[in-house]
């Protein structure tokens, strides 16, 4: 990663945050992008006292605009691209039959439409350094989760989207992976939306017991160099996965049973 140009969107909490400082420390130079700004001149600050050179970006992920931006402000400073971290991701918690459309178009709009047009913009770039596009995906990319019926979508549609492309520039020298990171410890569940779009506020689940974001961080930091197809974590998450694909009805049943018992669950 010495020298490499990394933009890693949502790069201000989190996952994103953590792969900015991993990667950081790796060497990399860092681009991060978000909507708050008072959090990314925080992590701006914090990389800057770590010696890591950094550029902070205020954009929205679902803004087609904001993306383009964000590649032309990252090749002014540092005249490439090597790596795309598509990070930007929201959640939430709902029953379908309750749920108000336009939050199912927001979360695809954050969520995929944030993934299409990042890697739309960088993608040249990237085919001049053969370097890496790295989509952080969700369990639920492989599963359908109650309650997270716009999430689920988003991250399967986002998952289809990396995986063609794959297919399509593998000739080429560009790696992608796509990143299944199972539960982590961050602040998606808290900001997780409701049925009408307002923010939960708290998470349903023990966030003690899961994976850090740190540990995520230097598990795709070591799938990017690697240059790895997939990366699915966490034995919970890699047994979900797998017994999918064999007994589907099974997992049915156990990943509803699981998501009824959370905190606040809205499945009857």
């Amino acid at each position: 990663m010495q020298d490499k140009v990394v933009i890693i969107t949502g790069g201000s909490s989190g996952i994103g945050q953590a792969c900015a400082e991993v990667f950081g420390q790796a060497g990399a130079k860092i681009v991060i992008t978000g909507r708050k700004k008072e959090n990314l001149e925080e992590t701006s600050r914090e990389l800057k006292a770590a010696g890591i050179d950094n550029l902070a970006l205020v954009a929205d992920s679902s803004i087609e605009a904001d993306n383009k931006m964000m590649v032309e402000r990252t090749l002014e400073k540092y005249d490439k691209i090597d790596v795309l971290i598509a990070n930007a991701g929201i959640s939430m918690r709902a029953l379908f039959e309750e749920l108000d459309l336009e939050v199912f178009k927001k979360i695809m709009d954050i969520n995929l439409y944030g993934t299409l047009y990042a890697t739309k913009y960088c993608l040249p770039h990237i085919f001049k350094t053969k370097g890496s596009i790295i989509g952080i995906s969700s369990i639920t990319g492989h599963l359908g989760i109650p309650s997270r019926t716009a999430y689920s979508a988003s991250k399967h549609a986002m998952n289809g989207l990396l995986e063609a492309l794959r297919t399509e520039v593998m000739t080429r020298g560009v790696h992608v992976l796509v990143v299944a990171p199972g539960f982590t410890q961050s602040n998606i569940r808290k900001v997780s939306l409701n049925a009408d779009g307002q923010v939960h506020g708290e998470s349903p689940m023990d966030e003690n017991k899961m994976m850090t974001s740190e540990a995520v961080a230097k598990a795709i930091l070591k799938a990017t160099t690697g240059r790895k197809r997939d990366l699915v974590l966490t034995v919970e998450g890699k047994l979900a996965v797998f017994l999918n694909k064999w007994i589907p009805g099974f997992v049915d049943k156990m990943v509803y049973k699981k998501f009824a018992k959370e905190k606040g669950s809205v499945l009857k």
